[in-house]
C-alpha cells in the first residue's frame, strides 16, 4: 500500500456537511459525484496532500445508510492507494482477510475500489483504491 489516499466520513447531509467542512479545512469542495454501485454521493475536499470524501446515502438500503442508522455521522472507512489492487486482494486473502468484493469495481474520483470487512481490520472498513490510467 502506498499511503492513505483518503478519509470518508458519512453524512446525513451532503450539502450541510460541505458548507462544514469547507469552514474547518478553509478549501471548498472540489467535486461531487454519484457512485451507483455503492449508492452514495460524495464531495471531496483536499487540504495538502489530504483527502476527505464526504458520503451521503442515495437510498435507505445502501451500506452508507445502513452506517448512519447504526452510528451515526463520523468516520465511515479509510482508504489506502495501491498500484496493483487485484495483487493487493490476492496478497490480503492470502494472509486472511475478508474482503466484501470478489472483483475491483468503479468506485469515486475515478478510481477501481476493493473494501476489507472491518471484521478483519479491528473493526475498520478498510478500502483499496487503485486510480484508472
Amino acid at each position: 500500500m502506498n499511503k492513505i489516499e483518503h478519509i470518508g466520513i458519512a453524512v446525513h447531509d451532503l450539502k450541510s456537511a460541505g458548507i462544514t467542512y469547507e469552514k474547518l479545512l478553509n478549501m471548498p469542495v472540489y467535486k461531487t459525484e454519484e457512485v451507483a454501485s455503492e449508492g452514495v454521493k460524495t464531495a471531496f475536499l483536499q487540504a495538502g496532500p489530504n483527502k476527505i470524501e464526504l458520503l451521503e446515502a442515495l437510498s435507505d438500503d445502501s451500506p452508507v445508510a445502513k452506517f448512519l442508522a447504526k452510528k451515526g455521522e463520523g468516520i465511515h472507512h479509510i482508504a489506502f492507494e495501491v498500484t496493483d489492487i487485484k495483487a493487493e486482494m490476492q496478497r490480503l486473502k492470502n494472509e486472511g482477510f475478508i474482503l466484501l468484493n470478489d472483483e475491483p469495481k468503479l468506485g469515486a474520483d475515478n478510481k477501481l475500489v476493493c473494501f476489507v470487512h472491518p471484521k478483519s481490520a479491528n473493526g475498520v472498513l478498510v478500502e483499496l483504491c487503485q486510480s484508472i490510467s
